[in-house]
């Protein structure tokens, strides 16, 4: 299969899963030289990966949610997790997934994913009402980092 018929092959597919707007966005904002790439991964990932038989988007979903976790990519993790609810993965099997992950990939690699699905869970309105009460800061609440840190010291002490 070309590249010319891989790209129409994956354009739907990177458009269902993504989003009809980021995808068109993506691709509107892209001068020449950023285009060639948009054209790739739009032929290779979307057209010949996700276009393959052998697996369902959900499971592709899955997938990428644990690659992008070992791989320490928040950004594009963010848009796989909103993709991955729109593939039908729930919030629990996405908490288990980066928590499995975790285990394998480390610490670090685990908290920054757990940092960026917790930011697309938020504002996709996916965490229930708790999840979402502990995300927002209350008034009056002491401040974190270097504010905390001055505030707390004593004075007369530098």
């Amino acid at each position: 299969m070309s590249d010319e018929a891989l790209f129409d092959k994956g354009l739907p597919i990177r458009r269902a899963v993504l989003g009809a707007d980021y995808v068109d966005a993506s691709l509107a904002k892209a001068d020449d030289f950023m285009m060639a790439f948009q054209r790739a991964t739009t032929a290779w990932a979307w057209g010949w990966a996700w276009g393959r038989p052998g697996l369902d988007r959900r499971t592709r979903s899955i997938i990428n949610l644990a690659m992008l976790t070992a791989l320490s990519k928040p950004a594009e993790l963010r848009l796989h997790v909103k993709g991955a609810l729109t593939n039908g993965v729930t919030v629990e099997e996405i908490k288990e997934i980066l928590l499995h992950a975790t285990a394998y990939c480390g610490i670090p690699a685990g908290l920054e994913a757990f940092k960026a699905a917790h930011e697309v869970l938020l504002a996709e309105g996916a965490l229930a009402g708790r999840d979402r009460a502990a995300a927002k800061p209350e008034a009056g609440k002491a401040e974190t980092g270097k504010a905390a840190k001055k505030a707390a010291k004593k004075p007369g002490k530098k």
